[in-house]
C-alpha cells in the first residue's frame, strides 16, 4: 500500500483513539462501560467521515460513501443510546467488572479490552469507507455504486425493521416475558445482525468503483465474524436459551442468520 494510504489510515487510528480515550474516561464516571456499544456505530463511521473532509475530490462515490455510513451509524447510536441509557450497564459488561474483582481493576481492564480493542475492530472494519474515496478519477456514479447501495438498502431495512418490531413488541404490555417471533423475527432470529453484515458488504461493494477497494474486502468478513460467533449471534444465544425455555422450538423453526421462510414444526 502506498505511503499516502498508511497516513490516512494512521490519521484516523489516532483520532477514533482519542474518541474512545473520551469516552472510556466519561465510563469511569458514569462507571457504566456498555456506552461503548452506543459509540460503535459512530466509530465505524468517524474514519470515513474524516477522510472524506479531509481528502475528498467531489467524486460522487466518495459522496455517497460517506452518506450510507453516516446513516447507518446515526441509526444505531441513537437506537441504542434511547435503548440502553435508561437501564444502566449492560449485564455483560456488570459480569466483567465482578470477574475483574471490582471498579478500580475493571478501569484498566476496560481500557484494553473494552474500548481499545473496539477502537481497533471498528478502525479496521471502516477500511472501505477510507480507502474506498481514493484513487478515483472522473465525476460518475459506477456499476459498483449501484449494486452496493443497493445491498446497503437490503440491509438497513432488515436493521432498522427488525429494531422496530422488537421495541414495539417489548413496549406492550401483553408481551411482557414473552418471546418475539413475529415479523421478521420469524424468518430470522436475528434480522438485526444480518442488516450489519449486508450494510458492510454493500458499502465494500461500492468501495470497489476504487482502486484500493481490493484491500478492505476483509472487513464484512470481519464484521459477520463477529456478528455471527463472537459479540453478536452467538452470545445472544447463550443469554435466550437462559431465559428463554421456548427458544429451542424457536431455534428449530427460524433461521439462524440469513431470512428464509419459517419452517413449520415437526
Amino acid at each position: 500500500m502506498s505511503d499516502q494510504l498508511t497516513s490516512i489510515a494512521l490519521e484516523s487510528l489516532g483520532i477514533s483513539a482519542l474518541v474512545f480515550l473520551t469516552f472510556w474516561v466519561i465510563s469511569i464516571f458514569k462507571k457504566d462501560a456498555s456506552i461503548v456499544d452506543i459509540l460503535w456505530g459512530p466509530a465505524c463511521a468517524l474514519p470515513g467521515v474524516v477522510t472524506y473532509i479531509n481528502h475528498s475530490n467531489g467524486h460522487p462515490m466518495q459522496l455517497l460513501l460517506v452518506t450510507l455510513v453516516s446513516i447507518w451509524a446515526l441509526r444505531l447510536g441513537l437506537y441504542l443510546g434511547k435503548r440502553n441509557l435508561p437501564h444502566g450497564e449492560d449485564y455483560r459488561y456488570v459480569r466483567m467488572r465482578q470477574q475483574a474483582g471490582g471498579d478500580g481493576p475493571f478501569i484498566i481492564k476496560s481500557l484494553w479490552f473494552v474500548f481499545g480493542m473496539q477502537c481497533v475492530l471498528s478502525w479496521l472494519i471502516s477500511f472501505p469507507v477510507q480507502f474506498g474515496m481514493l484513487g478515483l478519477e472522473g465525476n460518475e456514479t459506477t456499476m459498483f455504486g449501484y449494486i452496493g447501495a443497493a445491498i446497503w438498502f437490503i440491509g438497513i431495512f432488515f436493521e432498522a425493521v427488525g429494531d422496530h418490531q422488537l421495541t414495539a413488541f417489548k413496549k406492550d404490555p401483553e408481551n411482557q416475558g414473552k418471546l418475539m417471533t413475529q415479523g421478521l423475527w420469524s424468518w430470522t432470529r436475528h434480522p438485526n445482525y444480518f442488516g450489519d453484515a449486508m450494510v458492510w458488504i454493500g458499502l465494500t461493494i461500492i468501495a470497489l468503483s476504487s482502486p484500493y477497494g481490493i484491500y478492505t474486502v476483509f472487513s464484512p468478513l470481519v464484521m459477520t465474524f463477529f456478528l455471527v460467533k463472537v459479540s453478536g449471534k452467538a452470545l445472544t444465544e447463550r443469554h435466550m436459551s437462559k431465559k428463554y425455555p421456548e427458544y429451542e422450538a424457536y431455534k428449530a423453526s427460524t433461521s439462524g442468520f440469513i431470512p428464509m421462510p419459517p419452517r413449520k414444526s415437526a
